[in-house]
């Protein structure tokens, strides 16, 4: 079966300044894909090289199917409506019904007709989350789409990305910062540092997880990305 995601090689680098150094890495369909690391060490990068929105690269990153990606912030066009922000680029006849099933799925159905500028940030990122799966895509580009959420909304998208990955079975790649966040959600987590995957988890957890169940791999995952639990304790 064809990887979802093969990247070979991959070095990116902006100026003098090495971002990626030889990337190796594949993934599956379907599979949940977290990235870790510290601020500045490739995680956006190669989400955007794999979106396609980088192509000044050295080596290898070959998406063969559908890509679509979620930012930390929605990038909803304010003059569109929410239904319209959805169906933007489908060109199809049906546009307004395929944003409603969106919206539904999301839980959103009754703001089809709102502007953006009204939504809360929970509401915009389920937008957000819409208009990237609306097509359908075989991979799903995440980058750090709850960072500015409030604890209580971003565990609420938590439940509804797990559900809608279930639901549809794209290949993900979640860049985040916080390891909780990647143990509860992701089958595997690579550590990244200075452009390179330095340690990767596997995480064979029944789901639905909960924080009690990940505390034994948090520690280690903490370890590898330099995080002494006793200390920070």
């Amino acid at each position: 079966m064809a990887k979802a995601v093969s990247v070979r090689g991959l070095t990116k680098a902006f100026g003098a300044r090495t971002v990626l150094d030889g990337i190796d890495l594949e993934v599956e369909p379907g599979e949940f894909v977290a990235l870790l690391g510290r601020s500045g060490c490739g995680k956006s990068t190669l989400l955007r090289i794999l979106a396609g929105l980088d192509r000044d690269v050295e080596g290898e990153a070959e998406v063969p199917g559908t890509v679509s990606i979620a930012f930390q912030q929605p990038r909803l066009l304010p003059w569109r409506k929410v239904w319209r922000n959805i169906s933007l680029g489908l060109h199809r006849p049906d546009g307004r019904a395929i944003a409603l099933k969106a919206l539904e799925e999301v839980r959103l159905t009754d703001h089809a007709d709102a502007w953006p500028l009204t939504l809360s940030g929970g509401e915009a990122q389920r937008v957000s989350l819409a208009r990237a799966l609306v097509r359908e895509p075989d991979v799903l580009l995440l980058d750090e789409p709850f960072g500015a959420l409030d604890a209580l909304t971003r565990l609420a998208m938590h439940h509804l990305v797990e559900d809608l990955w279930i639901r549809h079975k794209p290949a993900v790649l979640l860049v985040t910062h916080d390891v909780d966040e990647a143990l509860l959600l992701a089958d595997r987590i690579l550590v990244l540092d200075e452009g390179r995957i330095v340690a990767t988890h596997h995480v064979d957890l029944p789901r639905p997880r909960r924080r009690a169940s990940v505390v034994e791999q948090r520690t280690r995952v903490l370890a590898d990305l330099g995080v002494d639990v006793e200390e920070a304790a």
